[in-house]
Formats: C-alpha cells, structure tokens, sequence
C-alpha cells in the first residue's frame, strides 16, 4: 500500500490523496461501503460499482462465525468469494465484542445520544439473555490476554486475541485489516478509558507482530492501528501518539462518541498522526458528520447508516433532507426522490427513466425486497457524491503537490 496527498485545503485540515492497493487505487477522501458479511443487504456487486463505491468493508467477527475465515480461505479470500475486484478492508473485531459486551441490551452505539453525565457505569458485561446466566454467563468479558465472548448465532464460546483477529484477517485477504483494540463507550469515564487505552496499545504491538512475522500476509496487507481514549483530550492525543510511534501503515480513530465530540475528539487526533499516513473514522457516516471529518483531516470513512435507513423507507432527498417513503404524501408523487441526482435510482441509466417516489412508496407498503435495494442504492450514491465533492473542492482550491488525473 502506498498513500500519496496530492492536494490540501488552505482553509482547514483537508486533503485529497491517492491510496494505492493491491486490487486498485482509492481517492480520498472516500466514503466506503459497509459489507457486513461480505455483501450490502440487497444490493449487488454491479449496483454497488453504479454508486461509484471505491472500496468495502468487511466484519471479521461476523466472517469468523459464518461461513468461517477458513472456508473464506479455501475460496481464494473474500474478493473471489464476494466477487468484488475492488480494494477490501476488513475491521478487527473489537467493536462487535464492545457491542455484544458493554453495550448489549443499552442502546449504545457508535454515537451515543444519552446523557454523559447520568450514564451508567459502562464497564460491566452484559448478558446475553437471562438464560444464558446458566450457561456461560457474560456474553464479553475482557481480560488481558484478549476477549472471550458467545456467539450471538447459537451461545457458543470463542475467543479472540490480537494474534487470533490477524490471523482471521490474513485468511479472509482484504487489502487492509486492523489492529485488536478494545472499544469503549463513550460514557466510560476517564479512569476506564485509560485501562482500554492502554489495554488497546498493548495490542496494537502484538497485533503488529503477528502481521509482520507473516512474510506473505504482510506483503500484501496494510496494518492500520486504532485510536482510543473516549473523550477525554489528554487519552485521544496520547493514544495518537504512542500508536504513531509504532510501523503502522495508517490509523483508523475507534470507539463510540456523542455527537459534540466528534469534532473535538476527530480534530485531537488528526493533529497528532503522521500526515503522510491514512486516517479512517470508524462507523461514522452521517453527512454533517462526513464533512466536519474532512475539514479535520480525516481520509476514509464507513458507516452501515445509509442503507440501514434505506431498509426502513428513509431516503436522502434534496440537500440530504431525510424523507421517510411510507409518509402518505408520497403515494401519488411521481418525481424521483431528488431531480438533481444522478444516481441511477432518480436519473435512470441507458436511456432509461428512473424511479418515482410513489413507485418506490409502493414498494415499501407492499413489502417488497425490490424497495430496500433502490433506495440503497440511492442512499449509498448521495453519500459517495458527498465526498466526492468535497474532495474535488480540496483539488480545485488548493494548491497542487502533484497533477493526477481525477476517475470522478
């Protein structure tokens, strides 16, 4: 892998780069596709290259438990499985063991909207269900070493250290896989946050050294490291630091945030890590959200809140207003969800018409699967234009390090 800026924001922290892998060259900044399990629910490989998707992500805890890394493996890694030719990454694992841990059964996520200051302690596991109190107990439970947990799928015990994600990670073959951390909730408070940060160095240094005594893996795989320490500025700038220390190919900035913190917290970090490394923002994908990480330094972004929404009839309309289909007003409205789109959903492709807002109403009212893939493509495309017009901004208005040709 090899990154290159080729242009900055005189205004702000911004830049546009090229992000070389194995399996193709990605401008930044992009906006990636979340394939859970090795797919976009509903949406096929062809769609998913129709919204000018640069890159995917996958999950390794989920590829782990079905259909498992070694069958993966067996079938040429997840690009040939999946039948996606494009640059892969796939995710470590640690924020399944937060949300299936800490934050099971309380409505923690990446972006926490409860009250910092009246949250409860975080710390404590949760179970899995009251039966599971007879059985193996806690469905996560950190300890040094790494994380024993129960699947999800049938209550079986796994275990997950920071030698056990690479190796998952090196069979399933993606072009950029992440160091183990361990995610924390955003209301843990600073003495917690610490233990996992440091927890989280430490293996960080182990996962670096799995990677790097895999002569093959290494040589065809990007590391990237991950940032801790909640929001607290003294953890998040010396967690940055420390992690830039280490031979990291670039850093994804991890664990889960109210929304205010995303610009402090965000804007910490990238002041700290090498500028001449990539920079991810782990399940951050909201459109205010993509814009302000831009403006901060931020390169890659994922987010499964596209086509999660898209799933419930909420599709980005004009200027990314948020328009729920199954609202009645929209049963007898034959425009496309947004006239100045160019997706294939509103614009159509070859010649052909696209898609009217009563049709797709429709379809959500009668339930049909056909609904969710339309406006997933639709939500995917917006987010991807997004960026992409932030990162042509950054081109056009700055001054140049070098002249590439834009694919945009």
């Amino acid at each position: 892998m090899k990154f290159e800026i080729v242009a900055r924001d005189p205004h702000s922290r911004a830049r546009a780069g090229l992000l070389h892998t194995p399996h193709g060259t990605i401008e930044t900044p992009a906006f990636i596709g979340v394939a859970t399990q090795g797919t976009i629910k509903g949406v096929t490989v062809e769609q998913l290259e129709a919204t000018g998707l640069q890159m995917l992500i996958a999950n390794t805890y989920h590829l782990y438990l079905r259909p498992g890394d070694e069958l993966v493996r067996e079938a040429g890694g997840l690009h040939r499985f999946m039948g996606w030719n494009g640059p892969l990454m796939t995710d470590s694992g640690g924020f399944q063991v937060f949300s299936l841990g800490a934050a099971f059964g309380k409505n923690l996520t990446k972006v926490a909207h409860e009250d910092i200051e009246q949250a409860k302690d975080e710390r404590r596991p949760s179970v899995y269900d009251p039966d599971i109190l007879t059985q193996h107990g806690r469905l996560a439970v950190i300890d040094e070493e790494g994380v024993t947990f129960t699947s999800h799928l049938d209550g079986s015990l796994h275990r997950f250290t920071p030698e056990r994600s690479i190796e998952i990670q090196h069979n399933l073959g993606a072009d950029i896989i992440v160091a183990f951390d361990e995610c924390t909730a955003a209301t843990a408070d600073w003495q917690y946050q610490k233990e996992a940060m440091e927890r989280t160095h430490r293996w960080a240094e182990r996962s670096l050294k799995a990677h790097r005594r895999n002569i093959e893996a290494n040589r065809a795989q990007a590391l990237f490291g991950v940032v801790q320490g909640g929001r607290f500025e003294d953890l998040r700038r010396e967690s940055a630091h420390v992690l830039s220390s280490m031979n990291f190919d670039g850093f994804c900035i991890g664990g889960s945030y109210v929304k205010e913190d995303l610009d402090t917290a965000v804007g910490w970090v990238c002041e700290e890590l090498p500028e001449d490394k990539p920079r991810h923002l782990l399940g951050i994908g909201e459109p205010e959200d993509l814009v302000n990480g831009i403006e901060k330094g931020v390169d890659l972004f994922d987010c499964v809140q596209p086509t999660r929404l898209a799933r419930t009839g909420t599709v980005y309309g004009p200027k990314g207003m948020k328009m729920n289909l199954l609202n009645e007003q929209f049963r007898r409205d034959f425009s496309p969800i947004d006239t100045d789109c160019g997706c294939p959903i509103c614009a159509g492709v070859e010649g052909k018409g696209g898609y009217s807002r009563a049709y797709l109403a429709h379809l959500f009212h009668a339930r049909e699967m056909l609904g969710a893939t339309l406006a997933s493509v639709h939500n995917l495309y917006y987010l991807v234009n997004l960026v992409t017009v932030e990162r042509m901004r950054i081109r056009n208005n700055s001054k140049h390090e070098s002249s590439p040709t834009p694919n945009t």
